[in-house]
């Protein structure tokens, strides 16, 4: 696996934080200040994290691009030429299924471009290239998956692409020779701005059709300060996508 993979899982959420506490136990009798200092951030860090409250206020900041209008879906086509949607990883190997499986994440993506695309009569490009280095790639998984599950023929794949910024350039060299340089994205709320970004550097004008918001009012006892597992993954998503903004617009411009 390429050293990226360990790097981002260590110097991001959680892996930061463990670090911090592991170190902390480390300089505990040699440096007992620095280690104090080191277990206020990991432990702080970890519970922030864990928050749901934390979580919706983060979101809000990267969920820039509202969602469509449901009255929007079937003249979607009067400002799009096509519907693209960007890949999440996949499950291997599900013994549920005996092979691979998208993400939960990939088929709520799925459901929402399948809605749009019944709606609009809009043809689908399906954008993700091979996990871990192992076939199928995830445009490949995806659209079975359209196909079979939501009764969407997809008309592209790109299965090439390793990253948001891939997933524009490799759509573009499918798209753009066929002159449609107008695409909806489908992609989840938080992630829609660095996606709108990376595909109008692509060369397209981009329709941004943003799901799986992350809402303040999350229905949660007391508000949702209480700790809860799931907000660890989120909090850790919303980091990343943060940091690859950044790192765009650095690296890419």
């Amino acid at each position: 696996m390429p050293i990226r993979y360990f790097l981002k899982q260590l110097l991001l959420p959680p892996g930061v934080f463990l670090l911090l506490l592991a170190l902390a136990w480390w300089l505990r009798r040699r440096h007992p200040r620095l280690a104090s200092g080191c277990f206020v951030l990991g432990f702080g860090g970890m519970w922030l994290i864990s928050l749901p409250a934390v979580v919706a206020g983060g979101a809000q900041l990267l969920q820039t691009e509202p969602p469509l209008a449901l009255e929007e879906w079937a003249t979607l086509a009067q400002r799009a030429d096509a519907i693209v949607v960007l890949g999440s990883g996949r499950e291997r190997a599900d013994p549920a299924w005996g092979s691979d499986q998208p993400t939960g994440v990939g088929l709520e993506r799925q459901r929402y471009a399948a809605r749009l695309a019944k709606a609009s009569g809009l043809p689908v490009l399906t954008s993700g290239g091979l996990h871990y280095g192992t076939p199928p790639s995830e445009a490949e998984l995806m659209a079975v998956s359209m196909r079979e599950d939501f009764g969407v023929a997809v008309r592209w794949k790109e299965e090439g692409s390793r990253t948001t910024w891939e997933n524009a350039q490799m759509s573009a060299a499918i798209l753009l020779p066929q002159g449609i340089k107008r695409v909806a994205v489908v992609t989840q709320a938080w992630h829609m701005p660095r996606a709108v970004w990376s595909f109008e550097q692509a060369g397209f004008e981009v329709v941004p059709a943003p799901v799986g918001f992350l809402v303040a009012d999350n229905a949660r006892p007391l508000g949702g300060w209480m700790p809860e597992f799931k907000s660890v993954w989120q909090s850790g998503q919303l980091i990343n996508e943060a940091v690859g903004q950044v790192g765009y617009r650095l690296f890419y411009k």
